[in-house]
Parts: structure tokens; C-alpha cells; sequence
């Protein structure tokens, strides 16, 4: 795949969630972020295809439900379906103030959770044997992430059988992470990161499907 020059994220983009108001902050987020995710989730639309042979689609995250609050975080995201992509496995590329997430992500309006989760347990060994700089979320809207290491069956069980529970795994890059500062190796830590997880998605999108 031919290597398209990225934008790179900054400490400005990172001082996007401290913007008081909904409108201000929206504004921001629409100028300095949504088009580096534009160009980024272009790429990686393109680097996921190939690697799923799937037609993969990209969505970024508009908060258009939001009235009062300004959101904490924004991001993109890529899934197997051009309409949205909550209720299916999916990719996320985003920011919160102080770091830069890249997951692969299983959050509650999912259906089939039970069955992903259950191939999830049989395949526990090989999620705790991914990289130990990875981390997993139970809840998507936290910022708080647990190590792999600290990963327990357990939490893929309550995955698996409260409906508002979450997994999500990947990597967190601190905002002030030299990788953010290079549009090449922020691209190929993605990718990279993407690589180890698709195993992972594959199992989900053959649960779901089964």
C-alpha cells in the first residue's frame, strides 16, 4: 500500500476538551480534529479492507445528540456497515484530553454480545499473550483503562451477561508520546496495533454472523 503523508495530532487538539461551552468546543473539534480523522480513517479504511477482505466504512463521531454538555472525547470509527457502527465490532481511532486510544471495540448496543464473549472466554489464553502494553476498557465513555495483565475472565463474563457492559482492546498514547508527533509512525503504531487485534475482530464478526 502506498504510504499517504498523515497530520499529526497536537498539543492543541489535546486542549480541545478543556473549551468551556458545547458550541466552542464542537467548533474546535470540527476545525482541528474531525479533518486529520478524515485523512487518517482514509487510510485506515484502506489498510483494514485489505487485511479483512471486507468493504469496511468510515464514521466520525458527530456528538449530535449532545445539547448541554461538550463532549470529553471524540473519535472515528470503522465497521463492516455503511449506516453506523455501534452495533458491530469496530475500530476506534480517538482523543480524550491527555491521551490518544486506538481500539478494537465491542460496546453495549451490540447485538449477538453473549456469543462474542463466550469465543472470547475460549480464547482467553491468546487475548492475555497480546502485547503487554495493551490495555482494555470496560466502558467506553471512561478514560480510565485496566493493563491486559489485570484482564480477568471475570470481566469478559460480566461482558458476556450485564447488557451495559463494555470490552474494548488496544493501546493508549499518552498525548505528550513522541509517536504523535510523527504522521509515519503514529500511522504504523495504528496499523500495528490493528494487526495484533485481528484475530480478535475476525472471532467477533464470526459470532456475530453465526
Amino acid at each position: 500500500m502506498t504510504f499517504v503523508e498523515l497530520r499529526h495530532f497536537t498539543k492543541e487538539d489535546f486542549q480541545t476538551f478543556t473549551i468551556d461551552g458545547l458550541d466552542e468546543r464542537m467548533e474546535a473539534i470540527q476545525k482541528r480534529i474531525q479533518p486529520k480523522f478524515q485523512a487518517i480513517g482514509e487510510e485506515l479504511v484502506s489498510y483494514l479492507s485489505e487485511k479483512t477482505d471486507q468493504e469496511l466504512y468510515l464514521h466520525i463521531a458527530r456528538h449530535a445528540r449532545r445539547s448541554v454538555h461538550p463532549p470529553n472525547d471524540t473519535w472515528l470509527a470503522i465497521a463492516d456497515n455503511k449506516r453506523g457502527y455501534k452495533k458491530h465490532p469496530h475500530f476506534q481511532v480517538g482523543l480524550f484530553d491527555d491521551h490518544l486510544f486506538i481500539w478494537l471495540a465491542l460496546i453495549y448496543e451490540l447485538p449477538n454480545k453473549q456469543k462474542i464473549a463466550e469465543s472470547y472466554l475460549d480464547h482467553f489464553e491468546e487475548i492475555k499473550k497480546l502485547p503487554a502494553s495493551f490495555v482494555v476498557s470496560l466502558d467506553h465513555t471512561k478514560k480510565d483503562a485496566v493493563s491486559l495483565e489485570a484482564l480477568s475472565e471475570k470481566d469478559l463474563e460480566r461482558f458476556r451477561d450485564v447488557k451495559k457492559a463494555e470490552f474494548l482492546i488496544g493501546r493508549h498514547l499518552s498525548y505528550d508520546d513522541p509517536i504523535l508527533q510523527n504522521d509515519k509512525e503514529l500511522f504504523a503504531t495504528i496499523t500495528e496495533t490493528y494487526e495484533q487485534l485481528l484475530p480478535l475482530y475476525q472471532l467477533a464478526i464470526d459470532s456475530r454472523d453465526a
